[in-house]
Formats: C-alpha cells, sequence, structure tokens
C-alpha cells in the first residue's frame, strides 16, 4: 500500500492535470461557441452592433483564449518543475550559501520564486499587450510605458508585500503552535490598510484621477449621489485609463473616507450623459447593497481558513517531501501552499464566479430604481461593441471565468426591466 507521502504526491498530481485538462477544454469549448456565432449577429442586438463587430469580437475572444491556452500549459509545467522537480529546492540551496539569518534568508527565497514566475508570465503579458492588443486597435501602451509599470509594480511589491512576508515568516518560526492567528490578524490590518489606501495613494502611482469637471453632467451626478443616500467623500473621479488602453471601464473601489467611483476617460467619451448616470447608479449599487463589504468580508474568512490549513501542513513532515523539497522550513511550506492549493480548489471557481454575477444583477437591478434601465443596456451595448466583448461566450466557460452575466441574459433582463416600468 502506497505510504502517505506518495498519495499526497498523486493527488497534488491528479489536481493539477485536472486543472490543466479542464482549463484546456474550457478554452476549446469557448472557441468553439464564438466561432459558430462569428457570422451572425444575436438577435437582441441587430441594429445596434454591426455584423463587423460580432466579427471582430469572436477573433479578439479567439486569440486571447488561445494565448491563454499555452499559458495554462506553461503554468502547470512550471508549477510541477518548481515542486516535484525540484525548483523551490534548487533555489533554496543558492541562498543556502550566503548564510543568511531567518527570516531574512526565507524572504529572499520566496522574492526569487516569485520573481521568476513574474518573468515566465512576462512574454504572454508583452505578446497579449503588443501583438493581440495592438492588433484589435485597443493598445497605447508604449514599450516604455510598459517597461516603467513593470518596475512600479515590482517595487509596490517589495515595498508593501516585503514586511508582511518577513512578519509572517517570523511569526512561523517564532510564534509557537498559534502563529497562524497572529499571522491572520496581521494580514487583516495590512489588506484593511491597503483597500483604505489604494484609491488615493497607490493608484495614482499608475493613473491620473482628476474629479468630474462638465458641470451639467456633475449636478446630475450630484443629484443621482443624493437620490441613492451615497456620502461620496472620496467623489467621482475621471481615470485617465486612455493612456494605456481604449478599453472602457468604471468601478467601485475604496473603503471609508476614501471610496470612490472611477470612469475611464475612454468610456466618458463614448455615451452620452443620461448613460453614465444609468453606469453610475449600478456601481452606486455595488456600495448600498454592501458587495465591497460582503467580498471583504469572504476574504477575511477565507484567509483564516487558508492560515489554519497552512499551519496544519507546515506540520506534516511528508508534506514537504511529497512536493519536492528535502527540507521542512517554514518558507517552503508557505511556497508550496501556494503552488499547490490553488490546483485542489480550482473546482470551487463557479462558486465565485457565480457570487459575482449574482452582484451584477442585484447592481443593475438598483440601477433600474434610480435611473433608466434602457440607457443602461445603451451604455452596456456600446461597451459590449468597443471593448470587442463577445456576445455569444460558451455557458459553461461563462459559468466557470465570467464575472459578470453574459451580454444576452444581462440586455434581456434590462429589456423586461424596462417593459415592467412602461
Amino acid at each position: 500500500m502506497l505510504d502517505a507521502m506518495q498519495w499526497l504526491t498523486w493527488i497534488f498530481l491528479i489536481a493539477v492535470v485536472a486543472e490543466t485538462l479542464t482549463r484546456l477544454w474550457l478554452a476549446w469549448r469557448q472557441i468553439e461557441a464564438v466561432q459558430a456565432h462569428r457570422d451572425e449577429v444575436p438577435a437582441l442586438f441587430r441594429g445596434q452592433i454591426a455584423l463587423a463587430d460580432q466579427q471582430k469580437a469572436a477573433d479578439y475572444t479567439t486569440a486571447r483564449v488561445r494565448l491563454g491556452r499555452w499559458a495554462t500549459l506553461v503554468e502547470a509545467l512550471v508549477k510541477l518543475g518548481l515542486t516535484l522537480g525540484g525548483g523551490l529546492a534548487a533555489v533554496d540551496a543558492l541562498w543556502s550559501r550566503t548564510g543568511f539569518d531567518e527570516p531574512w534568508r526565507g524572504a529572499c527565497v520566496a522574492a526569487t520564486v516569485l520573481l521568476v514566475l513574474q518573468l515566465i508570465g512576462l512574454p504572454f503579458s508583452l505578446w497579449r499587450t503588443f501583438k493581440i492588443e495592438a492588433r484589435f486597435g485597443f493598445n497605447r501602451v508604449s514599450p516604455r510605458l510598459y517597461a516603467l509599470d513593470f518596475a512600479k509594480q515590482l517595487l509596490l511589491a517589495a515595498l508593501l508585500g516585503g514586511p508582511l512576508l518577513l512578519a509572517i515568516l517570523a511569526l512561523m518560526e517564532h510564534g509557537g503552535t498559534a502563529w497562524w492567528v497572529w499571522a491572520w490578524l496581521i494580514w487583516l490590518a495590512w489588506t484593511l490598510g491597503l483597500t483604505w489606501a489604494a484609491p488615493k495613494f497607490i493608484a495614482p502611482f499608475f493613473n491620473r484621477f482628476s474629479p468630474l469637471t462638465d458641470q451639467a453632467l456633475k449636478q446630475r451626478v450630484e443629484s443621482l449621489l443624493e437620490r441613492c443616500g451615497f456620502a461620496a467623500r472620496g467623489g467621482v473621479f475621471v481615470m485617465d485609463g486612455s493612456v494605456r488602453s481604449a478599453h472602457g471601464n468604471a468601478y467601485f473601489t475604496g473603503i471609508g473616507r476614501n471610496k470612490r467611483i472611477v470612469f475611464f476617460d475612454t468610456l466618458l467619451a463614448r455615451i452620452e450623459a443620461a448613460e453614465i448616470e444609468a453606469v453610475l447608479a449600478h456601481e452606486l449599487g455595488h456600495f448600498r447593497l454592501h458587495h465591497v463589504r460582503q467580498r471583504l468580508a469572504a476574504s477575511v474568512v477565507l484567509a483564516l481558513g487558508g492560515l489554519a490549513l497552512l499551519a496544519w501542513l507546515a506540520g506534516q513532515p511528508g508534506f514537504y517531501g511529497a512536493l519536492g523539497v528535502p527540507v521542512p522550513w517554514a518558507v517552503m511550506a508557505l511556497l508550496l501552499f501556494v503552488l499547490a492549493v490553488p490546483a485542489v480548489t480550482f473546482l470551487a471557481t463557479p462558486a465565485m464566479s457565480w457570487w459575482s454575477r449574482r452582484h451584477e444583477r442585484q447592481a443593475d437591478d438598483f440601477a433600474a430604481q434610480y435611473a433608466d434601465a434602457g440607457k443602461l443596456a445603451a451604455a452596456l451595448i456600446k461597451l459590449f461593441r468597443d471593448n470587442a466583448a463577445t456576445l455569444t461566450p460558451d455557458r459553461i466557460h461563462s459559468a466557470f471565468f465570467d464575472s459578470h452575466p453574459p451580454a444576452l441574459e444581462r440586455i434581456g433582463r434590462l429589456n423586461a426591466l424596462v417593459a415592467l416600468s412602461a
């Protein structure tokens, strides 16, 4: 009979293979679905979406999914190479020669592995940005700006994530059996602080945020905020998204006094005032219905459970050897956990996507109460068209990965709300 260590190895292998094959199968389904409808605009969108736009969306989606298939294969190989292939052990051996004490040595090992993962993913990001996005007319990022953004991301990761990593590693080594509770409390404070600070202090590191200057639109927005009972100390801002992309979007971010609603300038350039009001009402719905708070609470609970599981696994000697690490120690437990657990929990992806889509439907319903549902539908159709979003995704692929309801369902619901209010 296989011992516990061998069983764990096989469980990990099966999970990685199952995740990879499922992702590839879903990608195949998505490509088949969008290509099957490439040359016909769905009846609900005829007269609003041209055939050329439908074909562009199908080709754009196909190009992105095909690149994603290669990324999926490389990710699986890298995951196996770092674990069973001895990659983590090799990085550990490299840093062991320096003589660094803990937790500095562990932090260096973790930083090296994370940097390697970033560099492995870099070619896919470059191809997506400068080939696919450029081919379909969306990319506006210069190589210089791309390099600057990449450097900023690494710097922020070191400045913001470094102290958290050091604290967790120190607790794993010296915090006793309850180290994971203290690590969770530190992570919680770090997460809340980052969520509060991101809109005002971190996001401006990459983009410019300006208050609305159109007085007529500003008055309309303020009226809507008052109707919805939204005390926007943070305010409504316009982001210079056009610097990097032609895609348009809007989002709600932040907590406390730093909560704010952000419109991409590319979005405001395409939709009229009444449509902007409807999109804003949707974003306000996320706030009034406590979606941001609910998602934050869920992440807090999941983090507590994850750290408890990590603490248990870190105390199992077979956990290390089964995944290619000969010597048990804190940073290896953390890295193995980060690499192995997502493969095991992949099948929970549809549940999280379903929850997100439910929030989007609720926000649409909220918008219909405080603005014109027809105008929201019109704005979304323009977004689908201008962002080359597919109108005909595969239903299973959509159930796994889509954070928003499919276009046909979403516009159909909004049209029904318009009919009810007539």
